[in-house]
């Protein structure tokens, strides 16, 4: 298992379209993946899940992977909220 912490550098936060593409970018790997904001924990393959975190720009969140591509998807998963989009 491997969690990091990070910062939301996706303009505007997560709503909708950027999170439908952050759901797509954690569903492309086998491990759990969970993202932890506001004491809330989420999957991170579920739309209506991030959705109900309403992540800001800027947002300190913790994100959680438990599998074989864990590490793989930590760093997919940083680099989309990191790219300033």
């Amino acid at each position: 298992m491997v969690t990091r912490s990070m910062k939301v550098e996706v303009r505007n936060g997560l709503n909708d379209r950027p999170a439908a593409q952050l759901v797509q970018v954690a569903s492309r790997f086998d491990s759990s993946v969970y993202i932890e904001y506001d004491n809330k924990k989420i999957n991170a393959k579920s739309i209506m899940g991030m959705l109900t975190l309403k992540l800001d720009e800027g947002a300190d969140i913790s994100i959680t992977a438990d599998g074989a591509d864990e590490n793989d998807a930590i760093s997919s998963i940083q680099s989309y909220l990191t790219a300033g989009k």
